[in-house]
């Protein structure tokens, strides 16, 4: 890892990332993509150590409280946060500050914070999203080598539901020939349901591939599945959304799913639930003091 000084740290859109890179390892990951202009390795992870003091400023200067998310790009919970603690500082202010957020991760890391998102919660509204690709623990030890199993992953989604916070669950990527399967989309499906998740985002049943990421997935394929790169060239060539066969079929015990469980799951209603504010509390000025 390698420590810059960042020059600002919270997006127009209320996102803030404070690292840039992953150790995770999962082989289809998008932020690899070259369009992202890393100018470093992507494992060397670039920490952004002054991530908390620029995030204490700009909420300082905000009119209006709002939602803070993290994740979308870098995982807050890589294995360097044990030791650097950077989110969990940055969710100190946020709860001091009286904010939301909206946390998405792979990682078991974040129940080190389950005071403050409780807090957070409390006060305004703490959402945590969490990524879930397959219910078979074998297969995500190679899809995902670095993180947290599918099981950990929903022990953390029944962690939140017992103390009151409300998750969601991103449904992405699901890799054609792979993963695609009926039994898998029942699977994990199965562990929303129980955790009792608010929605569930899902484009589609499918993965998206870019040049960067598209070399890396191909070399993970050649390890673990023999055969498998020259299959999705045959089939899908150079395309950049890549869709399973199986598509119409699986989408279909998606939408049944979450109807029958009343589970959230057009995608603009979970990106709308996870940026909307609730006003539970009544901002004290100075004058109400006097």
């Amino acid at each position: 890892m390698h420590f810059v000084q960042a020059k600002g740290i919270l997006s127009s859109n209320n996102g803030i990332n404070i690292y840039r890179g992953c150790t995770h390892g999962c082989i289809y990951c998008d932020s690899r993509s070259t369009c992202y202009n890393f100018t470093h390795p992507f494992e060397d992870i670039e920490v952004k150590e002054n991530a908390p003091d620029l995030l204490n400023r700009a909420l300082k200067s905000k009119r209006k409280k709002c939602m803070i998310g993290t994740g979308a790009m870098c995982d807050p919970y890589l294995h360097i946060e044990d030791e650097l603690k950077l989110t969990r500082k940055c969710l100190e202010i946020i709860d001091d500050r009286y904010f939301g957020v909206a946390i998405q991760t792979k990682s078991s890391r974040i129940i080190r914070d389950m005071d403050l998102l409780k807090s957070i919660n409390e006060k305004s509204k703490a959402v945590v999203q969490m990524t879930l690709t397959t219910a078979d623990e074998d297969l995500c030890k190679i899809l995902e080598p670095n993180v947290s199993t599918t099981k950990e992953r929903f022990d953390v989604l029944m962690r939140c539901k017992d103390e009151g916070i409300p998750t969601v669950v991103w449904l992405s990527p699901i890799l054609p020939f792979i993963n695609d399967t009926e039994e898998n989309i029942r699977g994990i499906l199965d562990y929303c349901v129980k955790a009792e998740v608010k929605g569930i985002i899902c484009f589609d049943m499918g993965v998206t591939l870019r040049d960067g990421d598209r070399e890396y997935f191909y070399a993970a394929l050649d390890k673990h599945f023999p055969g498998m790169k020259e299959k999705y060239i045959k089939t899908y060539g150079n395309s950049y959304n890549i869709l399973s066969p199986n598509n119409v079929e699986l989408m279909k015990i998606f939408y049944d799913t979450c109807k029958a469980h009343n589970i959230m799951s057009r995608t603009s209603d979970c990106f709308n639930y996870l940026q909307e504010y609730p006003e539970k509390f009544k901002q004290i000025s100075i004058f109400d003091l006097m």
